[in-house]
């Protein structure tokens, strides 16, 4: 149970007390500096411990943005300062050292310890301790003619998203968001249904019937929908948990590309073998996933002490580039804003889609068009991200260094290399560029099976380690760890393809979705603040180039021997997924992960 302490002159009729009971909260009081502490020292040590100015007036959607958050230590608006267990010595000291119980005097005092309260933007919502009569007469009518639960229903969209989501999809979420918190269901259980609906679609899809593309079309429009009550149910209740957050970020991908499997059996029951196409599509994908992920990531300010976290820079900041102010003049421009945001082809664009083409032609156009139109996207994303990095004026920060090298993925070998650090006069996404070119044309132009891959394979590795043996700090080094998911899943890619082995493409599409899951969920803890999985885990499943090594050596020796290779590849792949997803479950549901819920808007 969180605590709630009242402190100041008391007011006659307040709603304050019954505000705090409904947002659960055990509400006491406290008339002074030593009875304040008293209480503190009483409360439930789990428990959040709030002090409140009894004189509060304000929504009831302000307090719960400032008391119910579960993703901040502490937080504050005008007369309300919470803060959590970890954060309870700090108000502890903060009233010793002030001799005050008002909240709007702690909160400098809070800070002064190291804690630096969140403060929820409320908008045109009301929060205030009025001075005197007329001005708390004043404030109440302010409260009055603003409905707070409409503003709480539309905060509960996020602020910038795709077309689809914005204009087809979230007018009427956002009511299904508020039926699922008034009926008690949370965030997790609306997820678990966006994903189990997701995999009735693919079953769908696997028929291979017209019926079953045309219904695995619309259920996998139903899954989106309930993919976006999940995060507006989320923001609606604030009902954020670690759980969830490992959920939210891994689900997506996994609804996506089981449905691409699902077309892929589909299609092979009608003749067509399109395993191809389909792991292709993944692979685009997750290298543009990639793209956004290191750019973001590089762009990643130096930790303030006690501030909320990472996050990219701001394209107005000192180091804007010329092509960050054109993007920042067009985002000005109605129709331009929704043309850019859809080019890049988000997440309700892409399955929107997806379901129409799947339910109207045949997954071979479905997935021909979803390549084109990943390819447009991927090129101009890219583009517009290299033009703002060969203009970036400020350097990257370590900590932006740091990301990057967990997103590398490096494994023993290249580590080995990357100990002697290669000229400084040639960049990271030199050596990284090089040997993923090498790699893929040696794999492309070549036998398959033949030993020059292993041998372009082993020259990835060294360049690789090349490319990670100092900070990846220059302007262009977040390219590094794209070229890398780019060398290592089309490596698979191309050698299941040219194999012609029964069951390789689908074992193949296996193992490239477990090292994904890994990339993203290396993502998400890095979000997290928390960094990349433990290292002994990279270690152990071989690290990029690693992995490289291992699949053109797995071809090499088992190509001609039946279905060898397939057997080869599902039982790599098994057991990587094992690996990754043992410590992945771990993590995501022990005291150390992060409440990570992607608030930014970005395109998926």
């Amino acid at each position: 149970m969180s605590t709630a302490i009242l402190t100041g002159p008391p007011v006659a009729e307040s709603p304050l007390e019954d505000d705090l009971r409904s947002l659960g909260y055990d509400v006491v009081g406290a008339a002074g500096p030593d009875e304040l502490r008293e209480r503190i020292a009483a409360a439930p040590a789990r428990g959040r411990v709030a002090v409140v100015d009894r004189r509060f007036v304000g929504h009831l959607h302000a307090l719960r943005l400032t008391l119910a958050d579960p993703r901040f230590t502490a937080s504050a608006a005008p007369g309300v300062l919470v803060v959590d267990p970890v954060a309870r010595p700090a108000l502890e000291a903060a009233v010793v050292r002030a001799g005050a119980v008002l909240p709007d005097v702690l909160v400098d005092f809070v800070e002064a310890e190291g804690v630096v309260p969140r403060r929820p933007e409320l908008g045109v919502l009301v929060a205030g301790v009025p001075a005197d009569g007329p001005s708390r007469a004043e404030a109440e009518g302010a409260v009055a003619a603003v409905d707070g639960e409409k503003v709480r229903l539309r905060s509960a969209v996020k602020a910038r998203d795709g077309f689809t989501t914005t204009f087809l999809v979230s007018p009427y979420s956002k009511y299904l968001a508020r039926w699922c918190a008034r009926r008690g269901f949370t965030p997790n259980q609306v997820t678990t249904a966006s994903l189990l609906v997701a995999l009735v679609a693919a079953g769908f899809a696997a028929t291979g019937t017209r019926t079953g593309f045309a219904v695995s079309g619309v259920l996998l429009m139903a899954s989106f929908v309930l993919d976006c009550t999940d995060g507006q149910l989320a923001r609606y209740a604030l009902k954020y948990s670690k759980l969830g957050a490992w959920l939210d970020a891994t689900f997506d991908r996994a609804k996506e590309y089981a449905y691409y499997a699902g077309l892929a059996l589909g299609a092979a029951r009608g003749g067509d073998d399109v395993w191809a196409l389909a792991l292709g599509a993944m692979v685009l994908q997750t290298c543009r996933h990639v793209v956004d992920f290191s750019f973001n990531e590089a762009d990643r300010p130096a930790a303030a002490a006690g501030g909320a976290g990472p996050g990219p820079a701001g394209p107005q900041g000192p180091g804007a580039s010329p092509a960050a102010a054109l993007s920042a003049r067009l985002d000005k421009v109605g129709w331009t804003v929704w043309l850019r945001r859809m080019v890049v082809l988000p997440i309700g664009e892409r399955w929107l889609m997806i379901a129409v083409l799947a339910a109207l032609t045949t997954p071979r156009t479905t997935f021909t068009v979803l390549l084109a139109a990943g390819a447009l996207a991927a090129c101009y994303t890219t583009a517009g991200r290299v033009l703002r990095s060969v203009n970036r004026r400020t350097p990257r920060t370590p900590e932006a260094a740091r990301a990057l090298a967990d997103l590398a993925d490096t494994g023993p070998v290249a580590a080995a290399v990357a100990r002697v650090p290669a000229p400084r006069a040639v960049p990271a996404p030199v050596w990284a560029a090089a040997g993923t070119a090498a790699l893929l044309l040696t794999v492309l132009l070549t036998g398959t099976g033949s030993w020059w891959a292993v041998a372009a394979a082993g020259g990835y590795a060294l360049l690789s380690g090349a490319a990670v043996s100092r900070p990846l700090d220059g302007r262009l080094d977040w390219l590094a760890p794209p070229l890398f998911r780019t060398a290592e899943y089309t490596t698979v890619l191309v050698l299941a393809a040219r194999s012609e082995v029964n069951g390789a493409l689908p074992a193949a599409f296996g193992l490239v979705a477990a090292v994904a899951y890994h990339h993203y969920d290396t993502v998400y803890r890095i979000r997290g603040g928390t960094g990349a999985p433990p290292v002994w885990l990279v270690r152990a499943i071989g690290g990029h180039e690693g992995r490289a090594l291992l699949v053109t050596a797995v071809v090499a020796l088992t190509l001609g021997h039946g279905t060898v290779l397939t057997l080869a590849l599902a039982v790599l792949a098994g057991a990587l997924a094992l690996a990754v997803l043992t410590e992945s479950i771990r993590f995501w549901v022990s005291s150390a992960a992060p409440a990570v819920h992607d608030e930014s808007g970005e395109p998926q």
